[in-house]
């Protein structure tokens, strides 16, 4: 039969699967292992030289970085006052009140005023160095200061004690 163009791939096809089909007897079982001792205790590791610290917090025998993202980084404490005392103790401020509520309104130091269309708002930095942008009606100082007012190069403050009211007035520094 004659051989055709066709026929040729077919065929080397067929030759390269025979050669592939060669039946093979599977190895012969391993010689059987001398029966072996008792295996040697394993050496108990040396002490450390030195005691390791770690930031990390070990979870069984595994060791975890990870941290939890619902957990505040720092846990506020309440100051207890002392009995019969009225008085905001002079530790850290209560956890209702603003950072700015924390100090008395003469401490503050007015170091900028920002002119508004309809109103104007200032900058004023705490004893601690942070600033705060503030404008009229927003609460500042630890006795129940409100801001009134807030003119081009003063700041006023009004604190409300009982039916006494007394108004601070913080003036912008001068340029040197």
């Amino acid at each position: 039969m004659p051989i055709n163009r066709n026929s040729t791939p077919l065929l080397m096809l067929l030759l390269a699967l025979s050669a592939g089909c060669k039946k093979e007897e599977p190895p012969a079982a391993p010689p059987p292992a001398p029966a072996a001792a008792a295996p040697a205790p394993a050496p108990k590791p040396a002490p450390p030289v030195q005691q390791q610290l770690s930031s990390a917090a070990k979870v069984g025998t595994a060791v975890s970085f990870k941290k939890d993202p619902f957990k505040p980084l720092l846990v506020p404490q309440a100051p207890v006052a002392p009995a019969g005392q009225g008085a905001r103790p002079s530790g850290p401020p209560p956890a209702d009140l603003l950072p700015i509520q924390s100090f008395e309104v003469n401490k503050f130091k007015v170091t900028g005023i920002i002119a508004g269309l309809r109103e104007n708002k200032a900058l004023v930095i705490d004893p601690n160095g942070k600033g705060y942008v503030v404008k009229v009606g927003m609460q500042i100082g630890n006795a129940n200061g409100r801001i009134s007012r807030i003119t081009a190069s003063t700041v006023e403050v009004v604190e409300k004690s009982g039916r006494k009211s007394k108004t601070i007035v913080l003036t912008l520094a001068k340029k040197r």
